[in-house]
């Protein structure tokens, strides 16, 4: 555990050493803010579904930019060699990079927290129903990490990390369109894959095993995938 917190501490500081995490930082708060107000003022109900809406798909523009790099980056500089012939398993740099990419992930969406704050002291609102939200957007935010980072593992150069990984978060965010168009099983399995299919039920408040397996099993996937690109390096 010592190890995978070292590394997570390592590319925190990577981060917040680079202009890259104050720019999201930054956009996201302000971006989140403007359409947290537009939309309490536009709707006039106490409820954080449509908010929620909106982080969802911002996620999928910054995700990809703080995580284009992680692997990336290191293939090109050339340290990655040196990092895997240290005294450090595969399991442990991947977990490591997952677990600082995760924490900032954190620091991007914990702002957001003062809507909830701000509608518990000005309305009467399902509050349960919020916090399963936040938890919808938690463990999808970690998807899309656990994603950008295998893709990032792949690839040498941190643009074309960032468009595959942009590339396979787009068709994930709309796949649920194609739905319309297949039926039988094929309609049965792209409304299972469509990540909206499963946020949209942690948005409204309710949960539902079947969703945390969908998010749960994506995660360990692709942070099993990453493990094997390492290990075959």
């Amino acid at each position: 555990m010592r190890k995978i917190n070292a590394i997570a501490q390592k590319e925190l500081l990577a981060l917040f050493c680079s202009p890259i995490a104050y720019v999201i930082l930054f956009l996201s708060t302000v971006i989140f803010n403007v359409f947290f107000f537009m939309i309490i003022d536009q709707n006039r109900e106490a409820q954080l579904k449509d908010v929620f809406t909106v982080v969802e798909f911002m996620l999928v523009f910054f995700v990809p930019i703080f995580t284009m790099k992680i692997f990336s980056e290191e293939r090109a500089s050339g340290t990655l060699e040196f990092l895997l012939t240290a005294p450090v398993k595969d399991i442990e740099i991947v977990l490591g990079k997952f677990l600082g990419l995760s924490i900032f992930l954190t620091c991007v969406l914990a702002p957001t927290l003062i809507y909830y704050f701000i509608l518990s002291r000005f309305s009467d609102f399902d509050r349960l129903a919020a916090l399963w939200g936040y938890c919808g957007l938690w463990l999808e935010g970690y998807l899309f990490i656990a994603i950008g980072i295998f893709l990032s593992s792949l690839c040498r150069s941190q643009i074309v990390a960032a468009m595959s990984s942009y590339m396979v978060l787009f068709l994930l965010y709309f796949t649920l369109s194609f739905k319309t168009y297949t039926q039988g099983m094929w309609s049965s399995v792209i409304g299972y894959a469509a990540v909206m299919t499963h946020t949209e039920n942690f948005f409204t408040g309710i949960f539902l095993l079947s969703d945390l397996v969908y998010f749960v099993s994506g995660i360990l996937f692709f942070l099993l995938l990453t493990k094997l690109v390492l290990k075959f390096r």
